[in-house]
């Protein structure tokens, strides 16, 4: 277990593809470097596959879930991450493709105004992107070897590519076909270890089987993610990697470097889980262009003179959703595309763009496999068939048995029950990713991460990929079938960019090129969020270089320590008393009001006495209050804890929308237990109440000192009538 409090050299939050390349550069250095992980690691076998498990598989640690994928849920677009050792590395399709060279736009009007700038080229990036590739070892589809030659989907898009003049390309995958780099690929062989470094997991992998698994976990070790590359060379070289260890809060030390408070999901209830801290001279943010900027935006008091871009430039790189179904060929027998055999992707359809050579915002398309037992599901939905052939298995075996017939060999009665499953063979999803126009903005609305984005600021760009879909599913005879979602308005990405945009000025953006925060020296964005447009392919290897230019930029240069002149915070408090089966007078103190509503704890120190018919009258001390904390799930919460002596009141009040009206004594009503301390020991409890006299006389006791007086209490006020707007109102409109 770690000390409370402790200084190293560098901290890396979060362990994608930013996080993990600068986490073992700078361990590599010999800087004593810890990288913070939320999830957990899983080694080759860890990951769920029976339902009951997969459908836990979800981090939400507020409902007690601590799986691997994070749904984000915004108006417009919904976006899928990962947590877990290796972040997205887990769960990605394996494609490390580069960022075409006349991508990197420079000062490129948008629709909606402004431009699209990236402060560097593909030459920079070009030595760095060698560097990630001889780490992660990518290779292209081996489609002339046996098995992988049967790959029915990967040969219908090199022919279809063929027929209509696309320029297809097999890209190279993070995948190991062979036991060995340059051995001959077969599926199922033992993976030899690196000579550099032992894996971290302890586990042998295998290579790929070509189950199609890659984007649930692989469960062989085939993919030659994050955790069997960078993090295990990390480790050799003396990193120490935490896992389920979540930042909450970062910010810079007055006399340079920085703070990082972070809480241990152990076993403990979510308002009671160990918090510590770390100080370190340099801190690196690779937290995904999510979460790092979610960190960013309620931490900016934290970090003097951060740039006003901060939140823009967001993009879902173009992301969507497509599928080919029921695919015939010329003559009209079904053509076999089989999505559930290979890896997720082994093609990729390129359109340029028009700074090279096309007429829009260049893109990509590119085949999307998926795990085997989805055919089943696939199957089951063509329900009407399967029952129709159910009823006459059934006839059959009746009959065959009330006029005694002798047939027992049933085996053409069976395969008639499963029928053709030409649905499944025949349909195959699309992957569009590219050049989408990155005008959204990240913000937050009432301490929660929201995003202002619509995919009507690049309708042309979408129109564009959905274009070249049709194409594609037409050419291999099949119909096409738009994101499901598109009726709603509603895009889906895997790949969400900016928030923390670089740039080469402070008012256009928030690192300059090599990631480094402006006015905040030793502090970096490593992840997605530093990008300033979309990288119009996948996105990982460009992460991944632009990490490792970072790295060599801060090792190559001198540590500065500014000192940073703070203004007075603004401070508010208030007082209120509540009877019950004792009485309680208490005053709340919030020490930085701006910092309160940012943090996803709203806590506040609390002073006050407790006056208890058996236990006498005592003072409070070292008391907290916090208001409708970041826990997950409908209902809210506002919670106390008030030690006094060696007993403490622990107690909450609960905000839900029942049946009638519950606002007042929801917000009213205390219940609440005296314990022992340490051990708990459940002395008394009962309830706690505010009278409507009292509560008007609280509404006098509230104080605000500082400057920025009225802003703060307006931002107060947005936090509690907000919430109670979200949990009354607000689902109900």
């Amino acid at each position: 277990m770690p000390n409370a409090h402790e200084h190293v050299d560098v901290v890396v939050v979060g362990s994608g593809f930013g996080g993990s390349v600068a986490a073992y550069r700078f361990a590599e250095a010999g800087l004593r470097t810890v990288l913070l992980e939320r999830g957990r690691a899983y080694a080759p076998g860890d990951f769920p596959r029976a339902p009951a498990d997969m459908a836990r598989n979800l981090w939400d640690p507020g409902a007690g879930l601590h799986g691997m994928f994070d749904v984000w849920s915004f108006e417009g677009i919904d976006a899928i991450v990962s947590s877990g050792l290796g972040g997205g590395s887990l769960i990605y399709a394996n494609v490390l493709l580069r960022k075409d060279e006349a991508w990197f736009v420079r000062d490129q009007a948008l629709p909606g105004g402004g431009v699209e700038d990236w402060p560097l080229t593909r030459a920079d990036l070009d030595p760095h992107y060698d560097r990630v590739e001889r780490m992660i070892g990518p290779v292209p589809y081996p489609i002339d070897h046996r098995p992988f030659d049967r790959t029915a989907k990967t040969r219908a898009m090199m022919e279809t590519a063929r027929r209509l003049g696309l320029d297809l390309r097999l890209p190279p995958l993070a995948v190991s076909f062979a036991s060995r780099p340059g051995g001959v690929p077969g599926p199922g062989q033992a993976i030899d270890d690196h000579p550099a470094y032992r894996n971290l997991h302890g586990v042998p992998r295998l290579t790929c089987r070509l189950c199609g698994e890659c984007d649930i976990g692989c469960n062989d070790g085939a993919k030659n993610s994050l955790d069997h590359t960078y993090l295990s060379a990390a480790k050799e070289q003396g990193a120490d990697l935490r896992v389920r260890h979540e930042v909450r809060t970062v910010a810079a030390r007055e006399r340079g470097g920085y703070q990082v408070r972070y809480v241990i999901h152990d076993d403990s209830p979510p308002d009671r889980l160990p918090v510590r801290v770390l100080t370190c001279d340099r801190l690196v943010l690779a937290a995904g262009a999510l979460g790092t900027t979610w960190l960013l935006l309620r931490d900016r008091d934290r970090l003097p003179g951060i740039s006003a871009a901060l939140g823009t430039r967001f993009s879902g790189n173009g992301d969507l959703l497509g599928f080919v179904l029921r695919a015939v060929t010329p003559d009209g027998r079904p053509r076999p595309l089989r999505g559930s055999h290979g890896p997720v992707i082994t093609s990729a359809v390129r359109v340029p763009d028009r700074a090279d050579g096309g007429t829009g915002r260049g893109h990509y398309v590119e085949d999307a496999g998926y795990p085997g037992f989805l055919d089943w599901l696939v199957e089951a939905t063509q329900w009407h068939g399967l029952t129709r052939r159910a009823l006459l298995f059934a006839l059959s075996r009746a009959q065959n048995r009330l006029t005694g017939g002798g047939r027992t060999a049933i085996a053409a009665e069976l395969a008639a029950l499963f029928g053709g499953t030409e649905l499944s063979e025949t349909s195959l999803p699309l992957l569009g990713m590219g050049r989408d126009v990155p005008d959204g903005r990240l913000g937050l609305r009432r301490g929660r991460l929201a995003v202002d984005w619509s995919p009507d600021g690049s309708r042309a760009y979408f129109e564009d990929v959905r274009a070249t879909m049709r194409e594609i599913a037409t050419a291999l005879g099949g119909e096409f079938q738009d994101n499901p979602l598109g009726a709603t308005r509603q895009v889906v990405t895997v790949h969400p960019l900016g928030g923390a945009p670089m740039a080469r000025r402070p008012d256009r953006g928030v690192t300059d090129p090599y990631g480094e925060v402006f006015g905040l020296p030793g502090l970096y964005v490593a992840d997605g969020a530093a990008l300033p447009g979309p990288v119009g392919t996948n996105p990982a290897l460009t992460i991944a270089a632009h990490a490792d230019r970072l790295a060599d930029r801060a090792l190559g240069t001198p540590l500065r320590r500014p000192r940073f002149v703070r203004a007075p915070p603004t401070r508010l408090s208030f007082t209120e008393e509540m009877t019950g089966f004792c009485a309680v007078r208490l005053t709340v103190e919030i020490d930085d009001v701006f910092r309160f509503v940012a943090d996803p704890d709203h806590e506040a120190r609390v002073t006050g006495t407790i006056d208890h018919p058996l236990l006498g009258r005592h003072d409070v001390t070292g008391g907290t209050f916090r208001l409708f904390p970041d826990e997950g799930g409908q209902t809210r919460h506002l919670r106390y804890r008030l030690p006094f002596g060696t007993l403490c009141l622990v107690g909450r009040k609960d905000v839900r929308d029942d049946p009638g009206l519950d606002l007042w004594p929801d917000t009213t009503t205390l219940y609440a237990r005296v314990v022992g301390r340490p051990d708990g020991e459940l002395i008394d409890e009962g309830e706690l109440r505010i009278g409507r006299a009292a509560f008007l006389e609280q509404l006098g006791t509230i104080r605000v000192t500082g400057p920025r007086r009225a802003a703060a209490l307006a931002a107060f006020g947005r936090l509690f009538a907000g919430t109670l707007w979200d949990v009354y109102a607000g689902q109900a409109v």
